[in-house]
């Protein structure tokens, strides 16, 4: 799916042949660093590498990079194939040797509106396996080191007395644009950008619905009682493993009451949000697209391309 397209999803779509069935084949580091054609992407703690010139993309490596040539299997994680080429997350503890020029580790989260999307997609990825199998290098429940398995995609307890399997793990969280009429319900948090509103989020607590959430958020944050709430698409966000489950919810107009979380929360009438530059969360959120959603459907109208 192109990322022109209205239903497009940030992160997520056809940028990957995840191939789940060849993580099982034995061998496959062997076959990943003798293919020429290969596709390596480093990784350090929650940093990748990329190239910054003439615009940031991803920097991939040759299995002859000493980066790559020097990791140990276990540091190896198949991803699957992009753009018709094997690709292979290598994780990278210490200080690399000597980088390619133009390349350097940097935090993903500055670079995703300007990364190609199906290169976002990818570094994406890549990011939610590094965070989760930096955070499961010991067993949870006996406290043993745990070991790579299904080519990286299971950690299991390396003790024989144990043996327990970690999958990667994800935290669903919804996010809900409400609505009232030609009225929408944003919040802002304190660390945000000046005049940066965007819609409401929160995460799922064992034993509730999707929709329960959806309606305990938004009373939480606002003191607003949701009607309806109807799933509308979802986004991985991988900061640094959330599922975002996104929702579009009606709501009576009434006077919003602040909890702690939020630094403001308000209705903006549509012609309002129009005339703010700015206001609005970045492209590459599901927030972004929900906004978009709701000024089609019931506005009437698309939000203009240059808010």
């Amino acid at each position: 799916m192109s990322s022109e397209d209205p239903n497009y999803n940030p992160f997520s779509g056809a940028f990957l042949d995840r191939r789940a069935e060849l993580r099982e084949a034995p061998g496959w580091t062997v076959a990943a660093r003798a293919e020429a054609d290969t596709l390596f992407v480093a990784g350090r703690g929650t940093l990748q590498l990329v190239r910054r010139d003439p615009a940031p993309q991803v920097a991939f490596l040759r299995g002859d990079h000493p980066l790559v040539a020097g990791a140990a299997d276990s540091d190896l994680v198949l991803l699957g194939w992009h753009a018709g080429r094997r690709c292979v997350l290598v994780e990278t503890r210490a200080e690399a040797p000597a980088l390619p020029p133009g390349t350097d580790f940097a935090e993903l989260r500055p670079l995703l509106a300007t990364l190609p999307p199906e290169e976002a997609g990818l570094l994406s990825y890549a990011r939610a396996l590094q965070i989760w199998r930096a955070r499961h290098r010991h067993c949870g429940v006996c406290g043993a080191p745990t070991g790579p398995r299904s080519a990286g995609h299971v950690l299991r307890c390396t003790s024989s007395a144990c043996g327990e399997s970690f999958f990667p793990r994800i935290d669903p969280a919804i996010i809900v644009l409400v609505t009232a009429g030609d009225h929408a319900l944003l919040g802002r948090q304190k660390s945000w950008p000046p005049g940066r509103y965007s819609t409401l989020a929160g995460f799922v607590e064992p034993g509730e619905s999707l929709e329960d959430a959806v309606a305990r958020e938004v009373l939480e944050e606002t003191g607003v009682p949701v009607e309806r709430a109807r799933y509308y698409a979802s986004q991985p966000w991988p900061f640094p493993s959330s599922l975002m489950l996104g929702f579009l919810a009606t709501a009576e107009r009434v006077p919003v009451r602040l909890d702690q979380e939020l630094e403001d929360a308000r209705w903006f009438a549509a012609t309002e949000i129009e005339r703010m530059p700015g206001l609005l969360p970045q492209r590459f959120a599901i927030a972004r697209r929900l906004l978009e959603a709701w000024f089609l459907e019931s506005v009437g109208r698309p939000l203009p391309p240059d808010l």
